[in-house]
C-alpha cells in the first residue's frame, strides 16, 4: 500500500487502509468479472459508518476513471465498492473496463472529509480539495490535483470551475465555493 499524499482528514489506520483497498479491489474483479458486488462486512468496524469517499483508477500513470460521493450516503466500505465499481463501468469519459484490464490498474482512494464552505484566499492548493457550484454548473477537483499538476491557489481555484464548464474567473463571482481534506491512499 503507498500512502501517496500526507495524512489528512479522516484518518485511516494502515490496517483500515489495506483492507479498504482490499474491498475495492474485490469489488473491481468481482463486479467486471461476474457482474455482482461481493457479499461480507469488514473487520474493521470504522469502515462501516458512514462516509464519503472517491475512486480513481490508473492505468499506468494515466487516468482510467474516477467517481465518488461526497455526502455519506452509506458505510464507507459500500461506498468505496459503489465508487470502484462507478468508476470502472460509468466514467463517461471513458469506456467501460474490461476483464484483461482489472489486474493491470491501480487504485486510489479519497476518504473525504466533510465539505466547507471557504473563501478563496484561504484555499490551500495540495490540502484542500474544492467542489463549486454556481447555478447548474458543478465541478470537483481532489487535493491531490493541485500537488500532481504544480498548481498554485489561482490555478487551482480557475481549473475548478474549468472543470464545472464554467469561465475560469467564476470564483470571484458569487459562485458557492466548499473545501474539504481527504486521507489519500493507494496500491
Amino acid at each position: 500500500m503507498e500512502e501517496l499524499t500526507a495524512k489528512r482528514g479522516a484518518g485511516l489506520s494502515p490496517e483500515e487502509r489495506e483492507e479498504l483497498l482490499r474491498i475495492a479491489r474485490s469489488a473491481l474483479a468481482t463486479y467486471i468479472t461476474q457482474g455482482r458486488m461481493p457479499d461480507g462486512t469488514p473487520a474493521h468496524m470504522n469502515l462501516s459508518a458512514p462516509g464519503s469517499a472517491f475512486v480513481t483508477l490508473r492505468s499506468g500513470a494515466r487516468l482510467r476513471g474516477c467517481i465518488g460521493y461526497t455526502e455519506p450516503h452509506a458505510p464507507l466500505y459500500r461506498t468505496v465498492q459503489e465508487c470502484v465499481v462507478a468508476a470502472a463501468t460509468e466514467d463517461p469519459r471513458y469506456p467501460p473496463v474490461t476483464a484483461g484490464e482489472v489486474d493491470h490498474l491501480r487504485i486510489e482512494i479519497s476518504v473525504l472529509s466533510p465539505l466547507t464552505p471557504v473563501r478563496p484566499a484561504d484555499v490551500v492548493p495540495g490540502v484542500h480539495g474544492l467542489k463549486i457550484r454556481k447555478g447548474e454548473h458543478r465541478g470537483l477537483l481532489l487535493p491531490q490535483v493541485a500537488l500532481e499538476q504544480g498548481w498554485d491557489r489561482e490555478r487551482f481555484l480557475s481549473q475548478v470551475c474549468v472543470k464545472a464548464g464554467l469561465a475560469g474567473d467564476a470564483w470571484k463571482e458569487e459562485a458557492e465555493l466548499y473545501s474539504f481534506t481527504a486521507d489519500v491512499f493507494g496500491e
